[in-house]
């Protein structure tokens, strides 16, 4: 059984929710699809496993670098490092 990685709702109100994240080593999220837009803020250096439609792939990420994707992004997130891996994700309503 896949390790599950953590998520705690920080805030929510009419325009946004704000979740952070914590993978495990290997921790993932299990596959889902993003049904608002959203800004992730990384909190750790490292590197993320994607799993999507179109294959695997690895995104290096760096503490600070925000990034933001559509609704509709589908995949599975894998904490492909050997320590523990957080993030921010900030989703609009």
């Amino acid at each position: 059984m896949p390790i599950k990685a953590v998520s705690t709702l920080q805030a929510e109100n009419d325009r946004v929710i704000v979740t952070e994240w914590r993978f495990a080593p290997g921790a993932e999220t299990g596959h889902h699809v993003h049904a608002r837009d959203y800004v992730v803020v990384p909190l750790t250096t490292g590197v993320l496993r994607l799993e999507e439609p179109a294959g695997a792939r690895d995104a290096p990420l760096q503490a600070g670098a925000s990034y933001a994707r559509a609704a509709g992004v589908t995949h599975n997130v894998i904490n492909a490092n050997d320590y523990e891996f957080r993030f921010i994700e900030i989703e609009l309503k």
